[in-house]
């Protein structure tokens, strides 16, 4: 059994997008596969933009920030799911990693200044993003850069790896054939928690 916790990271409050379908058709696969499953939707939580590097090292996070880290704390797998926009993840996700990784959680308390020695050392994650373009023409023409940022300078910075992805393009146009394929495709990575 793997824990595993589900980042929702479509902005939209409320809102049923295919980014919420992939977020199901995971935990339901992984609930099968036997893991324990829990969800974290990004758009749902009430919380600032960091403005400067004194707020990311010194302040204290919001609560609901406080609960996320626990469950990331928790978790030994990390599904990161969301749609590209202008070229990279939404701002809204992003400000949820930079108020969630502060320096005081990732060091156990230590804070800023203190070795990296993460918490989330030796966690894995898959990526998936949804997009209008094709997949090929982001990895190829576009380089897929916002992709290998959060590889690199997110995820592996704070110890997590492997980190796979999934890249599901021309989102708009797709036929239900083809959407409930990724959504079967999507739950069997569940089930093996990969």
């Amino acid at each position: 059994m793997t824990r595993i916790a589900i980042l929702q990271g479509h902005p939209t409050l409320g809102g049923r997008h295919f980014c919420h379908a992939l977020a199901e058709a995971y935990a339901q696969g992984a609930a099968k596969g036997g893991h324990d499953v829990r969800l974290i939707s990004v758009a749902e939580l009430d919380f600032p933009l960091l403005r400067s590097k004194s707020d990311w090292e010194n302040d204290s996070p919001p609560p609901v920030i406080e609960q996320a880290q626990q469950l990331l704390a928790w978790a030994e797998h990390f599904v990161i799911i969301y749609p590209l926009w202008l070229g990279g993840m939404p701002a809204f996700l992003k400000g949820f990693l930079e108020q969630s990784l502060r320096p005081a959680f990732m060091t156990g308390g230590a804070g800023a200044g203190a070795s990296w020695k993460t918490v989330l050392k030796g966690k894995s994650s898959r990526i998936i993003i949804t997009m209008g373009m094709p997949g090929l023409a982001f990895r190829w023409y576009f380089g897929a850069h916002s992709l290998k940022s959060l590889k690199r300078s997110i995820l592996s910075l704070v110890g997590i790896g492997p980190n796979r992805h999934t890249l599901i393009g021309m989102i708009e146009g797709m036929s239900d054939a083809k959407r409930k394929a990724w959504l079967n495709s999507v739950a069997e990575l569940g089930r093996k928690a990969r």
